[in-house]
């Protein structure tokens, strides 16, 4: 099958996708406020044209959504490090992922990635004019890989991660992304396991490199950095007040983690909570949720307290701004990592365990099974099954101080001796060849 040919076949099988999911986008842009942008960049791959790069090159990275985007900063700093006047374009799916690029990345271009269309990925290579692509993780989009060979521009995957779960669903097309997946100029994989995957996939294990995760290193520690303590300046906290944190959280885990909470502060009256949502659209609703209970609010994005009643206890906190979340796990004495107790993978623990909080999730973490089992296994985080169970373990911290500090202490040291995925990954694509050489090697 030819190239052309096949591109013909995906171009048709990314319409019909779009068509069957076009009611859906619409139900979301009417109902829950989630208006899509950027649809020239998108279908038509019209980004910004560029001028042919300098000798320092222009890597295009691509960032699906938030957590990919922020991944990002520890190998930017160290890519800059080396060549400081490389050009550097940042692509993202999500609008939330292109706003949080916008904000983060001041001196690069930022862009919605194209959508997988043979017509847009080759106008969007072509205006970008890249020297290399660099992807997060895994995103496989055939179209693109096509293009992008056929261009001699090489494509890496960086930070590469593969469940077990979408390694099967890949294992089943693996004669047909075999000889796309091969076009790779390297992977560098997070780990052993991760990297013995994307080897039994078909590509060679001489592109396979283990470097560790850059989610290591972009982790800040220091709990008086300036956003931290602006943060905590802005909400109103005390330096000595004990607070519990429930971050990245889905449905139900705001109520379980109000009722830990309530019962918490029966021993720890002092004791402050702060949710933080894991999607935008959600904050009304947390809101609500809050204020349905008779507690006072202070919402971060207005600065303003709600009171919902005469009550004279301290207000629930809710951080309702993008991008601060990082910061205000600086400020966790205690953390619940949210998306575990929602059927949803989970979410990163890495940020509140860098910090020293005590760390909690729920048995959901698939996400992040290898870093959930580090944790552990240095006694440095705890399992909670449900509601109940995240109160008890509350209550048992509060009640046990110096056992809550030594999880703490135990998890920012485990944090601290993974870093240098950033430098491992940066030498990788500094010696990445030039398109010529790359289109004359393949």
């Amino acid at each position: 099958m030819t190239s052309r040919f096949a591109s013909y076949i995906l171009n048709i099988i990314w319409l019909s996708v779009l068509i069957l999911a076009a009611p859906l986008i619409l139900y979301r842009a009417c109902a829950k406020g989630r208006y899509p942008t950027g649809w020239g960049q998108k279908l038509l791959g019209k980004l910004p044209r560029q001028p042919v790069s300098g000798p320092d090159g222009r890597f295009w990275f691509h960032a699906v959504s938030v957590g990919e985007v922020l991944q990002l900063q520890p190998v930017l700093r160290e890519l800059r490090d080396r060549h400081p006047d490389c050009d550097i374009v940042i692509t993202a799916t999500t609008v939330t992922g292109h706003s949080v690029a916008v904000d983060k990345y001041k001196d690069c271009l930022v862009c919605y990635w194209p959508l997988d269309f043979s017509w847009a990925v080759r106008r969007a290579l072509r205006n970008i004019q890249p020297t290399q692509v660099v992807l997060v993780e895994l995103e496989v989009w055939p179209n693109f890989l096509l293009a992008a060979h056929g261009s001699g521009i090489p494509v890496s995957i960086i930070n590469g991660r593969l469940s077990e779960k979408s390694f099967r669903g890949y294992e089943r097309l693996k004669m047909i992304l075999k000889p796309l997946l091969q076009t790779l100029q390297f992977v560098a994989a997070q780990n052993q396991e991760y990297a013995g995957r994307f080897c039994d996939l078909g590509i060679p294990a001489d592109r396979i490199h283990i470097t560790g995760s850059v989610k290591f290193d972009h982790v800040q520690s220091d709990r008086e950095n300036a956003q931290t303590q602006s943060l905590r300046k802005a909400l109103d906290l005390k330096s000595d007040e004990p607070v519990f944190i429930a971050g990245s959280t889905q449905p139900p885990e705001e109520e379980l983690a109000i009722a830990a909470w309530q019962q918490a502060r029966m021993l720890q009256p002092d004791l402050r909570l702060i949710l933080v949502p894991r999607h935008k659209e959600r904050f009304e609703e947390v809101a609500a949720l809050v204020l349905s209970k008779q507690l006072p609010l202070f919402r971060r994005s207005t600065g303003r307290y709600a009171a919902a009643s005469t009550s004279d206890k301290p207000p629930v906190l809710l951080l309702d701004t993008l991008g601060e979340l990082s910061a205000c796990w600086g400020l966790a004495t205690y953390a619940f990592v949210g998306g575990s107790l929602s059927r949803r993978g989970g979410q990163n623990m890495i940020e509140p365990a860098a910090y020293g909080a005590a760390v909690c999730f729920g048995p959901d973490t698939r996400n992040f099974r290898d870093i959930v089992e580090a944790l552990l296994t240095h006694d440095a985080a705890r399992v909670v099954t449900d509601g109940p169970a995240l109160s008890a373990l509350l209550q048992e911290w509060i009640q046990n101080p110096q056992q809550a500090r030594r999880n703490g202490e135990r998890a920012r040291q485990f944090v601290l001796t993974q870093h240098g995925a950033a430098r491992k990954t940066v030498s990788l694509l500094c010696s990445t060849k030039s398109p010529i050489e790359w289109l004359r090697a393949a």
